[in-house]
């Protein structure tokens, strides 16, 4: 597999981390996100969505980080961080589905506020901060009461749920 990413990016740290709890071989084709690399041909035909990461293995191509992490684990036939069982494996896509949905846009915030905009020569724009706050706990406060129940978000041990939640608050105090 092919991975184009910039390595910076949360969703591309996502998949490189679950790639390697997955235990997939890849090969990382760097895709510049800060000088808009990702906006450009050829990349552009890749991913018409211009954001990273993507996917090439043989013939196809595949962009969304999760859809890259299912692809990977069910072609690993890696059961455990991505099982079968029905069940279990609704409940992770339930909390894929979340984080690319509300938990990504809500961390994202704070991520270009706080990190972005100081590498790019800004300052945090504190009525932004502040305006994202209480969605922020809202969805910080379903998260943390699954994990009151549990260690991992599905299930006895680790899975790509975990790396996609866990991707977007690394950055954040």
């Amino acid at each position: 597999m092919k991975i184009h990413a910039d390595p910076i990016t949360v969703n591309c740290k996502k998949v490189l981390a679950g790639l390697q709890l997955i235990g997939a071989p890849y090969e990382v084709i760097h895709v510049d996100y800060f000088k808009g690399a990702q906006k450009e041909e050829p990349y552009l035909s890749l991913n018409p969505n211009a954001s990273v990461p993507a996917m090439v293995d043989g013939d196809f191509e595949l962009w969304e980080s999760n859809a890259i992490l299912q692809y990977a684990a069910d072609k690993m036939g890696n059961d455990a961080a991505y099982p079968k069982d029905l069940k279990t494996r609704a409940d992770i896509n339930r909390w894929l589905l979340w984080e690319s949905s509300s938990w990504f846009p809500a961390c994202y915030v704070f991520l270009v506020e706080n990190c972005v905009k100081p590498l790019l020569g800004g300052a945090p724009d504190p009525a932004v901060l502040e305006a994202q706050q209480t969605q922020f706990h809202k969805l910080a406060g379903i998260l943390d009461k699954r994990l009151a129940a549990s260690a991992w978000v599905s299930g006895k041990n680790a899975t790509i749920a975990d790396i996609a939640l866990a991707a977007p608050m690394h950055l954040h105090g």
